[in-house]
């Protein structure tokens, strides 16, 4: 069995091992940022473009990084190759560091570091062809000019009262909108919708993360002509949408099944099919060639 692992404090141990104090600022106040990161025949995948979001959020957040992004990308291949398995999900976490109660972060010490090495699977293998149900959520997204939502920041409280939402209702999860009433994304992952036969998804100005797998998927649609823009939408849009599924570095591409009770027309449909054979060529082409030794 493969045994979770986490970097900290300048080693690495087994996840169960690693440790706090109760006096992080993450702890205390979700004062930190993170990444999620994908690896696949022991590399990560996109993860230059994982560090630089990190630092991105970081930035924005006045909080320095404690290591340089290279000196990251090392500790990230030796949190890897400590996991042993081929494939599995990175956590990459850094807080505020240690401090007093109080939330004035001016006090505090050293940022710390996290790097944690799992297995993550969001939806089951049966819920991946089937479909997953959705909710839109009466808990609506914080507003972009209030928390920008391109911050991948620790408090992710807002994502789970409306992931509560969907447990309550029996569905696999929630969609957010924001003060207008239009969508922005589901709990944990980016959405896409198709209407007249055109891939959509909702802007990070609508509060939508601007999500790397997102990125990705808008890049492969172009490239396989099929037409994609971002714009806002509303749930009109999603309850007559021809199909729609949802992406993320943890939730990959997900199908979605039936929103708000109404079952989509496709699914998966023809859309993210095509998406996710270019998905996993994308990631073979760079992740299947074996790290040198």
């Amino acid at each position: 069995m493969v045994q979770p692992v986490c970097w900290i404090d300048d080693e690495i141990r087994p996840l169960d091992a690693a440790r706090i104090p109760v006096r992080d600022h993450g702890l205390l106040y979700g004062d930190g940022v993170f990444e999620g990161i994908r690896f696949y025949h022991g590399r990560p995948f996109r993860l230059a473009a994982h560090l630089q979001r990190l630092q991105d959020s970081a930035r924005a957040i006045a909080l320095p990084l404690p290591r340089a992004p290279d000196e990251l990308a090392g500790i990230v291949l030796r949190v890897v190759t400590a996991f042993g398995a081929p494939d599995g999900y990175l956590r990459l976490i850094v807080t505020r560091g240690d401090g007093p109660l109080g939330i004035d972060p001016g006090p505090c010490g050293t940022p710390r570091l996290l790097v944690m090495a799992d297995e993550l699977n969001m939806v089951t293998a049966q819920q991946r062809s089937r479909g997953v149900s959705l909710i839109i959520a009466a808990t609506r997204r914080l507003s972009a000019d209030g928390l920008d939502p391109r911050i991948k920041s620790l408090n992710y409280l807002n994502s789970i009262l409306a992931r509560l939402e969907a447990s309550r209702a029996g569905a696999d999860e929630a969609i957010l909108l924001n003060r207008e009433g239009r969508l922005t994304e589901g709990t944990a992952d980016n959405l896409f919708l198709v209407r007249n036969d055109v891939l959509l998804t909702p802007p990070a100005t609508e509060g939508a993360l601007a999500g790397i797998t997102r990125e990705l998927i808008l890049s492969l649609a172009a490239e396989q002509g099929i037409p994609a823009r971002e714009q806002p939408l509303g749930p009109y849009d999603l309850h007559t949408a021809e199909e729609a599924f949802l992406t993320g570095t943890g939730a990959e591409l997900i199908p979605v099944r039936e929103v708000d009770g109404r079952r989509l027309p496709a699914c998966p449909g023809p859309v993210h099919a095509a998406c996710e054979a270019a998905f996993r060529e994308v990631i073979q082409r760079e992740c299947a060639v074996p790290r040198p030794a």
